[in-house]
């Protein structure tokens, strides 16, 4: 489970997705995750399939698989 908590009293959290292959996809998976309550930025990478969230509390691995989903990716689990 990679999850910190941050100096400033949010959560940051690193999630594997996979079939992210360019920009589009990145932007894809940001701008659902980023609907997610609580999510205050997210960067997606999709050279490494990895999706860094920081949200104000632990977020619902649930809700964020579910808005990966709908950019029409899989959420493989937290990295």
């Amino acid at each position: 489970m990679t999850a910190q908590t941050d100096t400033a009293g949010s959560v940051t959290t690193v999630y594997k997705v996979s079939g992210m292959s360019c920009g589009h996809c990145e932007g894809a998976v940001s701008g659902e995750i980023s609907g997610v309550p609580g999510v205050s930025s997210v960067q997606a990478v999709a050279n490494t399939g990895e999706v860094t969230v920081v949200s104000v509390t632990p977020l619902d691995e649930e809700a964020v698989r579910a808005a990966v989903d709908e950019a029409g990716f899989e959420l493989v689990g937290r990295a």
